[in-house]
Parts: structure tokens; C-alpha cells; sequence
């Protein structure tokens, strides 16, 4: 340790005969400094499980790279820590010092490039080469002025407020507002103000004249503190965000039709329920069930192979034709349904005729050229206070009567009883 020793007797005279620091007799200086180098260790063991945390989650992610890059941020900024306590006891303090700002700084970059994969909003390669390459200059050009200072407490701390600014900016521009983003948007905010406010804090109460007296200061005691509660708390949101990603990727999944692409059948209720919840929906609405002429013909004649391939043809022509807004699912089989918004029966009757046409001209992988199939819909309106299963029950019974008058037809909703759906598919 090179802070100079006073003999403890010259020190009790000039305080009047006390010891300063504990009744141990410790010096302040040393209690302060081993309260930093004690913070400083818990920080680099919380950025450490924050690495492991994100390196097992990122396996789950569909976005796996932005979990690597969180877990290599925050592995690169416990580093800080480590500079930081060979400050305390090398003889190097310029590259440590160097070292310890360069590390952190990185991190902060590098959970920039992690939230540009996780919100699918690239960085400015250019501009923060530019950003990165100054402010490391501005380190080394600081380093000698006293800590204590505008110029120095400035300079070294406005680098890191524009990088958790930027990295804010980045989670804005996605345009997502969940509360987990919201919540990390507004942590990356409060980080870049605290790291203004240490500027202040530094030249008014004292941070010391170089990196040694640094760790001896009260101030850094403080500084270490408040940046373990924002390091943990950044590092949760960044957690939950990446959780909630694959929760919703989760949900999403048990709402598609793998083999489609479109809605299966719990998709298709839970997104018309929203739509339908809505206080000014509309009304009518309209819903057409399709289903497809001789399907197990398909399937017994050319493999279940070719089968597939018109599934996913009659899917991609239902995604291409329809509305916007419009909601098409799989219900399974080669049965399909189309829920259209603020849409009465005679239009939907209409689309419904536009997709039995195209369907029968089309021609599929896996069945000769020759080959055309067809299609057979049931069009039903859906009217304000009616649920939706009503219609669906009312577009099968229309369905049914296209299937018993021949097929390849559009048929309109039957005005009398609905029929059973169980009984429809027995007949079918």
C-alpha cells in the first residue's frame, strides 16, 4: 500500500489526542477503502451470476445471440472490479485505471448489441466506433487531472451516460411498451443520470485527488453501492425481458398450426375474443369455414407427402388473398376457417368465391400436373350480441349443405337449425 503512514502518535495530536476511523483504531481511510474493495468483490460476484444466469437462458431464447452478448457484457464489466483492486495494491494505476473504465465502458456497448438483436434494432457501427474511440481518448487525456474536478469528473463520467442513453434510445426505437420494457427503458435511463449526478457528487464532496485516494473516499463507498443496486436491478430487467420474449414466443407457438403457418383453433378464438372485446367493434362480422373436396383421396392417391404440400398451398392463398385484419386459421384436417372484421355475408360471400375459384385453377408439388382440387365454403354472418361459436356452428351447417349439393360450392348461413358438428364431419 503506498498511502503514506502517519506515526499514530503525530496523528492523536492532531485530532486531539483520538485515534480517527473505529474505536479499533483503524484509519478512516482504511475503513472506507476496504468498504469499497469489499463492494467492488460483490459486484464482480453478481456480474459473474449474471453471466451464467443469461449463458442458460439464452438457450431457451429464440434470440439466443442476445443473451451470449448480455453474458459477455456483463462478464467484461465485472473486470472493472478487478482493475479496480489492482489500483488498491500494484504499482500501475494509469493501466488500471485505463482498464477499469474501458472494461465498463465495453459492457455497456456490448448490451447495446444485445438489445439491437433482441429488438431488431441495429447499431450505427460507424457512430460508435466514433463515440468509443473518443471517449477512450478522453480517459487517457483526464487522467492526470485531479479527481475532484469539473473537467475530469466530467469527462469521465458523461461516456458512460451516453452509452446507457444510447442504449436506451435503442429499446425506445423498437417500439415495444410492454412493462418489462417500459421498465428496462426507464432503469438505462436512471443509470445514465446517475452516472451525471457522480460528476456532481465527485466535485462536491471529494473523490480524491488521483486513483488511490479514490478508493479512500467516502464518495467511492457511496458510488460502489449505488452501482450494485443498478447493476442487479439492470441485469433482472434485462432477465425478465428475455423471459417475457419466451413466454410470448411460448404462447405464440401453441397458437400456430405448425404445418400451415395460420392460427389452429385456440389461436383463432383467443384473437377473435380480442377483437370482439373491443368497446366500438363493428358489427357484422363475418366467418367462412372451408374445407377441402376429397382430401383422403389426396392422401391414399399420391402420399401423404403431396397431402401436405396443399395444405400449405390452400394456407399461403388464404394469407395472400385475405383482408388486412382479417384472421385465418386451421382448425385441422383440411378444414380451415376465416374470421373477417366488420364484413356482412354478402361480401363474404363474395371473397369466399374469389378463393374457391383460385383454389380449383391451382396446381401443387407432389401431384401430377393435371390434377386440379376443389373447395367447398360455408358463409355465415356474425351480428352484435351473437357469440362466436353461434356463427361457426351456423357457417358449419352452411358448410355441410355445400358438401351434400356437390361440392365446389359457397354456401350461405341456413336459417334453420344449425347442424351438429360431430354429426357434419360424420357425413362428410
Amino acid at each position: 500500500m503506498r498511502v503514506a503512514v502517519v506515526p499514530e502518535f503525530q496523528q492523536r495530536m492532531k485530532h486531539g489526542g483520538q485515534t480517527p476511523g473505529y474505536a479499533t483504531g483503524v484509519p478512516e481511510t482504511d475503513v472506507s477503502m476496504n468498504g469499497a474493495l469489499f463492494l467492488l468483490t460483490v459486484n464482480f460476484l453478481i456480474a459473474q451470476l449474471f453471466c451464467v444466469f443469461f449463458l442458460i437462458i439464452s438457450k431457451r431464447s429464440r434470440i439466443p445471440a442476445a443473451g451470449r452478448w448480455f453474458a459477455a457484457a456483463f462478464a467484461v464489466a465485472s473486470l472493472s472490479a478487478i482493475f479496480e483492486v489492482i489500483i488498491r495494491y500494484a504499482d500501475v494505476d494509469r493501466l488500471a485505471s485505463f482498464g477499469a473504465f474501458s472494461s465498463l465502458f465495453g459492457a455497456i456497448f456490448m448490451i447495446r448489441l444485445g438489445l439491437g438483436r433482441l429488438y431488431a434494432v441495429p447499431l450505427n457501427v460507424m457512430a460508435t466506433a466514433s463515440i468509443v474511440g473518443a471517449s477512450l481518448t478522453l480517459n487517457l487525456l483526464i487522467y492526470d487531472l485531479p479527481r475532484s474536478t469539473v473537467l475530469h469528473s466530467l469527462g469521465y463520467q458523461l461516456p458512460f451516460a451516453v452509452a446507457e442513453l444510447i442504449c436506451a434510445a435503442a429499446v425506445y426505437r423498437s417500439g415495444r411498451r410492454e412493462t418489462a420494457d417500459l421498465t428496462l427503458m426507464g432503469l438505462l435511463s436512471l443509470t445514465a443520470a446517475h452516472f451525471v449526478s457522480k460528476a456532481y457528487f465527485a466535485v462536491s464532496f471529494g473523490a480524491g485527488k488521483d486513483a488511490q485516494a479514490y478508493l479512500a473516499s467516502t464518495y467511492a463507498l457511496v458510488s460502489q453501492s449505488l452501482g450494485a443496486v443498478l447493476v442487479i436491478a439492470t441485469g433482472l430487467t434485462l432477465l425478465a425481458v428475455i423471459v417475457v420474449d419466451i413466454m410470448d414466443d411460448a404462447k405464440a407457438s401453441s397458437e400456430i398450426d405448425p404445418l400451415s403457418g395460420l392460427f389452429n383453433r385456440r389461436g383463432f378464438n383467443e384473437r377473435v375474443a380480442q377483437i370482439l372485446g373491443r368497446p366500438l367493434s363493428a358489427y357484422p362480422h363475418c366467418v367462412i369455414l372451408c374445407d377441402l373436396d376429397h382430401f383422403k383421396a389426396v392422401n391414399d392417391t399420391y402420399g401423404h407427402a403431396a397431402g401436405d404440400e396443399v395444405i400449405i398451398s390452400f394456407a399461403r392463398m388464404l394469407r395472400e388473398h385475405a383482408p388486412p385484419g382479417a384472421i385465418c386459421a386451421r382448425f385441422g384436417g383440411e378444414e380451415f376457417a376465416v374470421f373477417l372484421t366488420s364484413t356482412g355475408e354478402t361480401t363474404g360471400d363474395l371473397f369466399a368465391q374469389g378463393l374457391r375459384n383460385t383454389f380449383s385453377s391451382m396446381a401443387f408439388p407432389g401431384l401430377p400436373d393435371a390434377v386440379r382440387l376443389t373447395s367447398s365454403f360455408g358463409v355465415a354472418a356474425l351480428s352484435d350480441g351473437e357469440i362466436i361459436a353461434d356463427a361457426i356452428n351456423k357457417a358449419d351447417g352452411a358448410l355441410y349443405d355445400a358438401k351434400k349439393s356437390g361440392r365446389n360450392r359457397v354456401n350461405r348461413t341456413r336459417h334453420d337449425a344449425a347442424i351438429d358438428f360431430e354429426q357434419w364431419q360424420a357425413q362428410a
